[in-house]
């Protein structure tokens, strides 16, 4: 008769604490040029709790000298959520832009086709309805794109913490420029505004956004041959060139801007700042040709017609 031996198996222990895969869950994980630090994963209670992160940015003259330095006293999200604000804030941009007027014709749209090809039977041919089938070659297209609204809807105040928790992490990359208006006011050159960004430490190659609370026109003329500059204005400004840009270069009006439209002190009932930033300067090109013509005196009534 067999006797069956059994033998206890050897229990494998694995060590999860040792591998990268979930030492990389607790580290500083880096989008783009920014850091948005992000919890651990364990039982300890999160804060949700929006903080207001103060950082100290240098401050340059138009030659390039330090003269002292400048902060920023901005709301921040929570590191458990930056990330995720952040993101719902760049894809709602993003996809606010698309216009949505990509169209195909179905076979019902496509001009032709009435007619039967050739008989149903007695060809030894496919069956075939219509010329413009959308198996056959200008026929119509099975599921195409038609024009529809990409556009969602985001609110408010989660877009104003995502811009800031955006600017509070820029701030390493952030300087302070005093207003150089002036020194354009004879006549606009792009070859003094690169020597001046040299001087200032930026390279012209990379990436750099001005904040600006008015651009002067010169100043415009000066920096608009430059590609890889965006000038931005409180009006224009937006999640996407935050964090598209290598530096980032204030004025102090801008410094002080940013402090009180996004600071932690910031309170507001009404937020109607937000739907002027979407309707832009549209508003100001649709005035009447007739607007300003003087018509009739009508406040008394003595001009009506009977």
């Amino acid at each position: 008769m067999a006797t069956l031996f059994t033998q206890t198996p050897t229990t494998a222990s694995l060590s999860f604490i040792s591998s990268s895969i979930f030492l990389s869950q607790s580290s500083t994980i880096q989008t783009h040029k920014f850091k948005f630090p992000i919890l651990p994963l364990n039982n300890s209670p999160k804060s949700l709790s929006v903080t207001c992160k103060l950082a100290s940015v240098p401050v340059f003259s138009f030659s390039g000298e330090r003269i002292g330095e400048s902060t920023l006293d901005l709301k921040a999200a929570p590191p458990a959520t930056a990330r995720a604000v952040v993101h719902r804030a760049v894809v709602t941009d993003l996809q606010n832009k698309r216009r949505g007027t990509a169209s195909t014709l179905t076979r019902g749209e496509v001009r032709g086709g009435g007619r039967k090809p050739y008989p149903q039977k007695k060809t030894g041919r496919a069956r075939r309805g219509s010329n413009r089938t959308p198996l056959r070659r200008g026929g119509g297209v099975i599921f195409g794109p038609k024009p529809r609204d990409w556009s969602i809807k985001i609110n408010r105040k989660e877009k104003r913490l995502a811009i800031s928790t955006a600017m509070a992490s820029a701030a390493v990359n952030t300087i302070v420029v005093e207003d150089f208006g002036t020194e354009f006011e004879d006549k606009p050159r792009t070859k003094d505004f690169i020597a001046a960004m040299k001087r200032w430490g930026l390279d012209p190659k990379e990436k750099a956004m001005f904040l600006m609370t008015e651009v002067p026109k010169n100043v415009l003329l000066s920096s608009r041959n430059i590609g890889t500059l965006k000038m931005l204005t409180p009006r224009t400004l937006n999640l996407y060139d935050i964090l598209n840009a290598d530096k980032l270069v204030l004025t102090p009006a801008a410094v002080d801007y940013l402090n009180e439209r996004y600071g932690i002190n910031y309170q507001s009932d009404d937020d109607d700042d937000d739907v002027e930033e979407e309707e832009g300067e549209e508003e100001d090109e649709n005035v009447m040709d007739g607007d300003d013509d003087e018509g009739p005196n009508t406040e008394d009534g003595a001009d009506l017609v009977n």
